[in-house]
């Protein structure tokens, strides 16, 4: 696995929310998809790619206020971002932090799958860092399923 550490300064990100049941079962892949295309139709999508400015480049797949117990989590859509949040988008702020962050190189978003298996099961007990509270994010650059190559990254903030 391809990655590098990186330090960061605090930073916000802006971005639209839906509630997501927090196992994903059969045709809950095709509800993310749904939210997804409902962003691409209602201008949300190409609005946040026009605001994104930061580290990361390009937009942020986020689960955040994750509850196990009650089945469901937020998952955000959202774009780095240093200024006042414009109206219709919510923001989420990280602290500073050590971050890892992954190359993913492969179908999208079968690569990313499998990279998160190998974070949690070869690279933490390998490394000796663990994964802080702060929520990780997917940063999503190529997303053609059809590109056996797309990149595409994920960071999880390490100590």
């Amino acid at each position: 696995m391809q990655y590098r550490i990186v330090e960061r300064e605090a930073f916000q990100v802006i971005g639209v929310n839906r509630e997501f049941p927090f196992e994903v079962e059969d045709g809950g892949i095709q509800a993310f998809q749904n939210f997804w295309n409902t962003i691409h139709e209602n201008g949300i999508f190409d609005q946040l790619e026009q605001l994104r400015s930061g580290e990361t480049k390009g937009l942020l797949g986020i689960w955040a206020e994750v509850n196990k117990e009650e089945n469901k989590m937020d998952y955000y859509v959202a774009a780095e971002y240093s200024g006042d949040v414009p109206e219709g988008l919510k923001s989420l702020d990280f602290p500073a932090s050590k971050w890892v962050v992954f190359e993913v190189q492969g179908p999208f978003p079968s690569a990313l799958a499998t990279t998160w298996e190998r974070i949690y099961s070869e690279w933490f007990p390998s490394t000796g860092y663990v994964p802080t509270e702060i929520q990780p994010f997917e940063v999503y650059i190529e997303t053609d399923p059809k590109n056996p190559k797309a990149y595409n990254e994920i960071w999880v903030a390490i100590k």
